[in-house]
């Protein structure tokens, strides 16, 4: 599928996943799902929590990251392994990878820190 066929909010909230600034995509994303009203609000919702999963674990609201890391799962595993053209399985993956200290710690207020190494990226094809 062609990128031109998403709605361009979807493309711009992942240009900015893909550079990192999770805040913006996040409010990108928001526009796009509140005015959703098919299948697809639950998978816009999922995207909104994994970018900010990822804004809170880069700021140490690591608390709040690993709550989102599980919401966010669950709201984007029924789409998997494609949807809107996004690799989910892939993607998960990659939030696992780089959350995997986070999410498995017994601590109520984890110290772990983001490794701007793991961070995912989002590919359309």
């Amino acid at each position: 599928m062609q990128e031109n066929c998403y709605d361009p909010r979807y493309l711009e909230g992942i240009r900015w996943f893909n550079e990192e600034n999770f805040f913006q995509a996040h409010e990108v994303w928001e526009d796009l799902w509140m005015e959703c009203r098919d299948p697809s609000r639950t998978f816009y919702q999922g995207l909104i929590q994994v970018a900010v999963c990822l804004h809170h674990f880069g700021r140490r609201n690591t608390r709040g990251a690993r709550k989102l890391y599980h919401s966010s799962r669950r709201h984007l595993e029924p789409f998997c392994p494609r949807h809107e053209g996004l690799d989910l399985a892939k993607l998960l993956d990659d939030l696992e990878s780089c959350c995997r200290e986070l999410v498995g710690s017994d601590e109520h207020f984890p110290q772990n820190r983001l490794n701007p190494q793991m961070l995912p990226k989002i590919h359309v094809s």
